[in-house]
């Protein structure tokens, strides 16, 4: 199908009349209803404002409207975070505080604290504490290396941290 400079008028006349993209479609005849749409864009005509009923219209008044004289008393709403949008980043929250960690940390008692053999990773062996020392990015970056045991991939120190029982568990929530 080919836009006659003919069909071409009719379109614009007809979409200046507020009809959709399926009417003018069934009106030219042979033509889609995305055909239509394509063509308005190309020829850059203006967009059209979404029609609204006048139920929303009326909604809106009535909303705007005071409704009572009288003065209540409110509640200060909570604080919700904001979202800032910056270039190509995600959203991101923006709190008025800093959130507080409530992590709960069960007493070691009668452990000693081993001292670090300061082991690379290709230094571990499967007898050797894997518990991570520092920032993995840091140049001070090492693991425990002390014996393991057979029991896990920590020393008896680390373990105790890393594993707690399902009774203390069920308790600190």
């Amino acid at each position: 199908m080919n836009w006659t400079d003919e069909r071409v008028e009719t379109l614009k006349k007809l979409w200046a009349e507020g009809l959709s993209a399926s009417q003018i479609a069934a009106q030219l005849g042979g033509v889609s209803r995305n055909a239509v749409i394509g063509k308005v864009h190309r020829l850059k005509l203006s967009s059209r404002g979404r029609a609204t009923s006048p139920r929303t219209r009326q909604k809106k008044a009535a909303t705007a409207a005071p409704t009572t004289t009288t003065t209540t008393t409110r509640r200060p709403r909570a604080t919700r975070p904001t979202t800032v949008s910056i270039g190509a980043t995600a959203l991101q929250a923006q709190f008025d505080q800093e959130p507080v960690a409530q992590t709960y940390i069960r007493p070691v008692s009668d452990v000693v604290v081993p001292i670090s053999r300061k082991l690379e990773l290709v230094q571990l062996t499967e007898t050797t504490c894997k518990w991570p020392n520092g920032d993995p990015l840091s140049e001070e970056f090492s693991f425990c290396g002390n014996e393991a045991g057979e029991n896990g991939p920590y020393c008896a120190y680390h373990s105790r941290i890393a594993y707690q029982p399902a009774s203390e568990r069920r308790r600190a929530r």
